[in-house]
C-alpha cells in the first residue's frame, strides 16, 4: 500500500488495520520492543480482536451505497463503520442532531441498523451461545449489554 497524500482524512479501523498489515506489524512481537512498533503492535494486535478484521472494501462500499438516502455526514459514517452499533440504543449517540433530522427518528435508526447487521456484521462470527442468549434476553428488556 502506498501512501498517496498525508493527512487526507480520518481513516476507518478497517483502513488502519489493512494499513498495518501490509507492513507486517503484527508479525513479529519481538519488534514490539522498538518505541516506534510497539505503539503498531498494539494497534494492530487490538484491531485483529475487533470486528473490522472481518470487514473488507466492497462490504464498505455496499453500506456507503445503502446509506446514501440517509444524508449522513462523513463523520458519522466512519463511527458506524468503527462501532458497527447493533442496536438503535448504541446508533442514536453516533447521528448528530438525530432528533431534528427526521419526523420518524425510530424508523430511520431502526433501517440503519438493519444495514449494519445485513451489511457488516453479515461476515463477522457469531458469539458464543452463552453471551447471544443474553444479549437476546437484554433486548428483549431494553438493557444494553456491558461488554
Amino acid at each position: 500500500m502506498k501512501i498517496l497524500e498525508a493527512n487526507a482524512g480520518p481513516l476507518t479501523n478497517f483502513e488502519v488495520l489493512e494499513f498495518l498489515r501490509s507492513k507486517d506489524a503484527g508479525k513479529d512481537p519481538t519488534l514490539a520492543l522498538l518505541p516506534n512498533i510497539a505503539s503498531e503492535y498494539k494497534v494492530f494486535d487490538y484491531l485483529e480482536k475487533s470486528g473490522c478484521k472481518h470487514l473488507t472494501r466492497e462490504v464498505i462500499n455496499e453500506f456507503l451505497e445503502k446509506c446514501k438516502s440517509f444524508k449522513l455526514s462523513k463523520a458519522e459514517l466512519l463511527n458506524i463503520i468503527n462501532i458497527m452499533p447493533k442496536s438503535a440504543v448504541e446508533l442514536y449517540p453516533i447521528i448528530e442532531a438525530c432528533d431534528t433530522r427526521d419526523d420518524d427518528k425510530c424508523t430511520m435508526l431502526n433501517a440503519l441498523v438493519a444495514i449494519v447487521k445485513e451489511v457488516l456484521l453479515a461476515g463477522t462470527p457469531s458469539p458464543p451461545p452463552e453471551e447471544a442468549e443474553i444479549e437476546a434476553a437484554h433486548e428483549e428488556d431494553g438493557i444494553e449489554a456491558a461488554k
